[in-house]
């Protein structure tokens, strides 16, 4: 039993993950520096204006990935990926050092938009390069080790930003921020430039067909039916997410009067769950499909968010748990089939694909989210879980009419 908890660190044994790992760590340490740097920049600047400012900047975020990421795949199939995963992280450390200098609020924008541009070039890369420097029967393992890290960096991380921020200030936090990416960028320059390259062809590199190589990794991506299936489970359970990253504060300040503190059980409570799931994914589940994992996942999510209008705050915070684990269960999968599914040549760009679609499925979900929360305010929950069960029903059955889930 022991063992199989230790399993997932089994990724580590491959010294190039190891490197990687611990850089993509700490870049997301920076990030999570980053945007506790704006919001505390923002109030600064215009508290009256500071939540405007902050959702423009996520808006902003948003935006970038889904514009560039699908370049961001193709790119990496022609250029270096070592140089783009270190320069990257060198470009990040230059314009976060420029935040504590912003005069006017369009600044703000530019640099949030800008960043990540950068960002959307990094992740993309850094996830097609995993599959081709870890061996076969570890590489479930390393996703997972890597999105279990991203949901505790996600609870760990605001909270040691903002301690940081109360000792150095809000400002201040920025020059941190910069230099774990400096860190970041060191580990990835050790390592060796060959084994980020593998499954890069020559034919990949030599193209000159940016739009046709764009549009072909779209294709291979629901091309694929496991791959088309994972994708539509995704954009469902991206409702349920959203409705829960949206309207929680409200649920909790508002339909159960309670304040700040007990927000934050109920988020940490669902960022716990979801890597958790990570975790412990790949043994949950090794079939070749991750059937299981998706439907059991969504349909998890989707039941567990049916009653949290209903539930007091001990309630919300077990079943927010729940949700996390189904969140990360729909999700994950994607990431490791394209890995298994598509051929090493063709998955920078298909990965590239996947980051833009994945985020356009919540700039979707969110608008969803908000109005469920704005004009159903007692019941947006139940309703946000009954569509993400209806949802996921349709689509079983659309697939398995298909015969594309087996």
């Amino acid at each position: 039993m022991f063992q199989k908890l230790l399993e997932p660190f089994s990724a580590l044994k491959n010294r190039a993950f190891a490197f990687l790992y611990f850089a993509q760590t700490i870049s997301l340490l920076g990030d999570a520096f980053t945007w506790v740097g704006l919001a505390l920049l923002a109030y600064q600047f215009d508290k009256d204006r500071s939540a405007i400012i902050l959702a423009t900047a996520l808006t902003l975020r948003v935006t970038a990935f889904i514009i560039f990421s699908p370049f961001a795949g193709v790119v990496a199939d022609r250029i270096d990926r070592k140089t783009i995963l270190y320069a990257t992280h060198f470009a990040r450390m230059v314009v976060v050092g420029y935040f504590p200098f912003v005069t006017h609020e369009w600044q703000i924008y530019g640099l949030a938009f800008l960043l990540n541009v950068f960002n959307a070039f990094f992740t993309p890369t850094y996830r097609a390069v995993i599959p081709q420097i870890i061996e076969g029967k570890y590489y479930r393992e390393a996703v997972g080790l890597s999105t279990a890290t991203y949901q505790l960096l996600g609870i760990l991380g605001p909270a040691m930003a903002g301690a940081l921020a109360v000792w150095f200030g809000a400002k201040e936090i920025f020059w941190i921020d910069a230099a774990s990416f400096v860190i970041a960028a060191i580990l990835i320059i050790l390592v060796p430039r060959h084994e980020l390259q593998k499954g890069v062809s020559a034919e990949s590199r030599q193209s000159s067909q940016t739009w046709t190589d764009v549009l072909h990794g779209i294709q291979l991506l629901f091309g694929n039916g496991l791959l088309r299936f994972a994708l539509c489970i995704e954009f469902v359970s991206a409702i349920a997410g959203a409705t829960i990253l949206v309207n929680t504060i409200s649920q909790v300040k508002s339909g159960l009067q309670l304040n700040d503190t007990q927000y934050g059980w109920a988020m940490a409570a669902f960022a716990i769950g979801a890597a958790f799931a990570a975790f412990f994914a790949g043994i949950y589940d090794k079939s070749k499909s991750r059937r299981v994992s998706l439907i059991g996942g969504v349909t998890l999510l989707g039941v567990s968010i049916c009653f949290a209008n209903f539930v007091p705050i001990v309630g919300l915070v077990i079943l927010w748990v729940f949700a996390g684990l189904g969140q990360s269960l729909a999700e994950m999968p994607s990431e490791t089939l394209i890995g298994e599914n598509i051929p090493s040549a063709d998955q920078g760009k298909v990965y590239g694909s996947h980051f833009a679609f994945s985020h356009l499925w919540w700039a979707i979900a969110y608008p969803i989210a908000g109005y469920l929360g704005t004009t159903f305010p007692t019941v947006d929950f139940m309703l946000s879980g009954l569509l993400t069960l209806g949802c996921a029903g349709i689509t079983l059955l659309v697939f398995r009419a298909g015969s594309e889930i087996g």
